[in-house]
């Protein structure tokens, strides 16, 4: 609208209100983009799409994502862990931000109006057959449907390949009596690896009531999505507590410790900053009771209780999800659209942004970022008249 202000726009909306998913996204407060200047870095955090957006982010990237939000007035400001968040720590703001945008421009817009079928006409204009049992001519087309299986059938059923989808950044269900009981604690940073795979990250891990969270297993779940759902969600992840250490040096700080500190209280002797609680736990199971000192302990139950720190194994049966970060890994096949343009290669005037696409990225703002950036370049080809 503000390259072209010819153009009429209309926006499609099947849902009772726009940005829903803007409106639950970061606790309710919308993690807008991540604090990622550099594109070569950037597309690191997308295990699907990284080779295609590298062009697209030079094009727009985070900086130009505040710089947008900023001469609107709205300040978004970044976290310690880079998540960059709107000043008023609510998502509303960036949703009443767009809203105002559409009523300054005169873009029309239609709530509760599904697509139900698209028609590609003889001189590549489009006919919207919508759910309202209305139809709509237009001569550009653009998808921000998200992770919609009806709208990729209707793509799949016009010449599109669909890349399956499967869930992506999900926790992990896990019973096990290290971790039972320790809800609520939390890792400043662990290394989490699926076992006999090359999946492995590390960062903040989260103890929860169904087994392990945070950051570290979020960006564990997008960068094997494919691969643990072949696995139905039962495979094994080997945990270290310390990564700045591994069993070597880990059991050579607790051998020290039989040298000069034998008196004192193993579960009192926490060498690695851990939370007690859980540290505690990891002795229990390597079974050091909380009357034994360091002198009453055999190297051989050390050498247990360092494999326990650095090496843990833990059985995951199933997923769940956060239902205010859901991501589906899926979609568009990329070969078949122009990142140039945001173009189908099929289907002359269409044009997609967001998880329409077979595009997805660890948590942080990254996902949000590539529907900026890919709907910037979409509307910027078709303000300047598509062909």
């Amino acid at each position: 609208a503000e390259l072209n202000p010819d153009l009429k726009i209309h926006l499609f909306e099947k849902g009772t209100s726009f940005l829903s998913k803007v409106k639950i996204s970061g606790g309710g407060r919308c993690n807008v983009t991540h604090a990622c200047f550099e594109p070569m870095v950037l597309v690191k955090n997308y295990p699907r799409g990284f080779k295609e957006l590298l062009g697209p982010f030079y094009i727009f990237q985070p900086e130009d994502t505040i710089h947008w939000f900023t001469q609107r007035n709205v300040n978004i400001i970044a976290e310690a862990d880079g998540r960059m968040f709107p000043d008023t720590n609510s998502s509303q703001t960036i949703i009443d931000c767009f809203i105002a945008e559409t009523k300054k421009h005169g873009i029309e817009l239609h709530l509760q109006t599904g697509l139900k079928t698209l028609i590609k006409n003889a001189n590549n204009t489009y006919t919207l057959e919508l759910t309202n049992k209305s139809n709509f001519n237009c001569d550009y087309v653009l998808f921000a449907s998200g992770s919609s299986n009806q709208v990729w059938k209707i793509l799949e059923d016009l010449g599109h390949s669909i890349v399956t989808p499967v869930p992506s950044l999900f926790t992990f269900n896990i019973k096990d009596v290290r971790i039972e009981g320790l809800m609520g604690l939390s890792v400043q940073n662990a290394k989490c690896k699926i076992v006999d795979t090359k999946f492995e990250e590390e960062g903040p891990l989260l103890i929860t009531h169904w087994g392990l969270s945070g950051p570290a297993i979020l960006k564990l779940s997008a960068r094997a999505a494919r691969e643990l759902f072949t696995q139905q969600y039962h495979f094994k992840i080997s945990i270290n507590y310390i990564p700045e250490h591994n069993y070597q040096s880990c059991l050579e700080i607790l051998l020290n410790n039989k040298t000069i500190s034998p008196k004192k209280t193993v579960q009192l002797t926490n060498n690695f900053n851990l939370p007690n609680r859980l540290y505690k736990s990891l002795c229990v199971f390597s079974g050091i009771e909380s009357h034994l000192n360091w002198s009453d302990i055999t190297k051989d139950r050390i050498q247990i209780l360092a494999k326990t720190i650095t090496e843990s194994i833990y059985e995951v049966r199933g997923k769940s999800t956060f239902k205010d970060e859901f991501v589906t890994c899926g979609g568009v096949q990329l070969q078949e659209v122009d990142f140039k343009r945001m173009e189908s290669k099929i289907l002359p005037n269409v044009f997609f942004a967001g998880e329409v696409l077979n595009i997805d990225a660890i948590t942080g703002g990254f996902n949000f970022q590539a529907a900026w950036t890919t709907a910037f370049i979409a509307s910027t080809a078709i303000a300047q008249g598509g062909n």
